[in-house]
């Protein structure tokens, strides 16, 4: 693995040692609490590595997490919208680090959901698209506008994301969003 190479994210957790893809494994299919905490870790292990791009993949891990709202982890280290605006704001891709198109990313992830808990995830990777379509240069990381035209997609606004996190995201995601996004 890499060096470290980056200061750690200070809206993602603090780690006493590197997290890494075993300790993702014996997580198992269990995806609570604690596997939660191990994708913000692990996002802040990838960060510090220099891997931005795989930072980001751990993030979306972690909003994939079944949790009801209430868990004690969560309080402290909310659904990470702030922590995906802090890593695009913060992007290194002037070092070198791989951070491919997080944009388009987003809207993939978004337009082709399945398995559990789909319709959130899908509000989430929505909210994670505006995120980066309000950070990113769309000259650097356009839309992909083939598969929108190819699939007649209709990207929502910031309103409509708003309403679904509202309607059926946790206690409180819509706002720490809006707040995120307004930001």
């Amino acid at each position: 693995m890499p060096q470290d190479v980056n200061e750690a994210c200070p809206l993602l957790p603090s780690i006493e040692k590197p997290v890494r893809a075993k300790d993702s494994r014996a997580i198992g299919q269990e995806r609570g609490e604690s596997f939660y905490r191990m994708c913000l870790q692990y996002a802040q292990t990838k960060w510090i590595k220099g891997l931005p791009a795989q930072a980001l993949l751990q993030l979306n891990r972690a909003m994939f997490a079944d949790l009801s709202g209430d868990e004690e982890y969560l309080q402290q280290y909310s659904v990470p919208y702030a922590s995906v605006k802090w890593i695009l704001v913060n992007r290194p891709d002037k070092r070198g680090q791989f951070l491919a198109n997080p944009r388009r990313h987003w809207q993939h992830y978004a337009t082709r959901m399945s398995g559990p808990r789909a319709k959130i995830r899908t509000w989430r990777s929505w909210a994670c698209f505006a995120i980066a379509s309000q950070v990113l240069p769309d000259s650097e990381f356009p839309k992909d506008m083939q598969q929108i035209k190819a699939e007649e997609i209709i990207i929502p606004d910031e309103n409509k994301i708003e309403e679904m996190l509202g309607l059926i995201g946790l206690v409180g995601e819509c706002e720490k969003w809006k707040k995120v996004i307004k930001s």
